[in-house]
């Protein structure tokens, strides 16, 4: 009777949340890849057709679905190592931080609890050609710059917000890997004689080797799924150099109608992350193999 009680009790907590994912993502899920084999047009839904796979080698060669790959693939590129190393140099200084720590903790990590619509409009502001850091680079000779107005610049400028943004997320990561550390690994290292290089690589890095894989599968993940940005900023342009995959899907779908044309994307997107998502479980894997099997060794 117990075991039943509880059974139900279990089901009664569960089958909201299970109802709730089987109406706003299982079932989306379906009707998606179903989509995604027909010319599905919102406006004339009567008139879908089954096309197979037309819809794959359509969005395949089409210049301004390639586009966006790469300029999503490229802001990954621009956002991953500026996030990543920079959220693990503000963990260290933070952490050697002996006053007013929690106020540093604090200050980087406001940007992350705000909106990126916010955000974004505020970057509006100071990358103008009469913002505040057109006016600093003026004080020191150098000409405005027209950075979101610029083909060229525009995607990097998103890319710099985009990392002032969301770094404190990570740098909150990887402080709590910093004062998880042993201290005593520390103090054998001192013992040793060894510089502060020395013990950056040999002992805080490979202690960080698992939330580093962390950190940058979630990066990544987060980049390819830009939007806001582009969207408040420049609106996919100048010349779509902000044009992005995300973007582009709910472009397709939202505002030309091609329900079938975004819902294909969408699955070739779908299957991207969840490449990366086993690239991730692989590599979270090994590392934390070689992590354990040190420690056994070490004991």
């Amino acid at each position: 009777m117990k075991r039943k009680s509880s059974s139900w009790l279990g089901m009664a907590f569960f089958g909201p949340a299970l109802v709730l994912l089987t109406i706003f993502l299982f079932v989306p899920m379906v009707l998606t890849l179903a989509f995604s084999f027909t010319d599905y047009f919102a406006l004339n839904p009567d008139l879908t057709h089954f096309v197979g796979l037309e819809n794959y080698f359509k969005i395949l060669k089409d210049d301004l679905f390639r586009q966006s790959f790469f300029n999503t693939v490229c802001f990954v590129l621009i956002i991953l190592p500026c996030q990543g190393i920079g959220a693990l140099l503000l963990a260290l200084l933070i952490h050697r931080v002996t006053h007013c720590k929690k106020y540093f903790k604090v200050a980087f990590f406001v940007p992350v609890v705000m909106s990126l619509a916010v955000v974004s409009t505020l970057w509006m502001q100071i990358y103008s050609p009469e913002g505040i850091l057109n006016t600093m680079l003026k004080n020191f000779g150098i000409s405005a710059q027209p950075f979101i107005h610029s083909a060229r610049q525009a995607l990097p400028s998103i890319a710099i917000m985009s990392v002032w943004q969301g770094v404190g997320y990570q740098m909150i990561i990887f402080l709590g890997g910093l004062q998880a550390i042993n201290p005593g690994l520390y103090e054998a290292a001192e013992m040793d004689h060894a510089s502060e290089w020395q013990k950056f690589k040999d002992i805080t890095l490979p202690e960080l080797k698992p939330l580093c894989v962390f950190v940058f599968i979630t990066v990544t993940i987060g980049a390819f799924r830009m939007i806001v940005q582009p969207m408040v900023m420049t609106g996919g342009g100048p010349s779509h150099s902000t044009y992005t995959m995300v973007y582009n899907i709910y472009e397709t779908g939202t505002v030309n109608w091609e329900i079938g044309l975004a819902s294909t994307m969408a699955i070739v997107f779908a299957v991207f992350v969840m490449v990366l998502t086993v690239i991730q479980s692989i590599l979270t894997r090994d590392k934390e193999e070689k992590h354990v099997n040190k420690k056994a060794k070490g004991n």
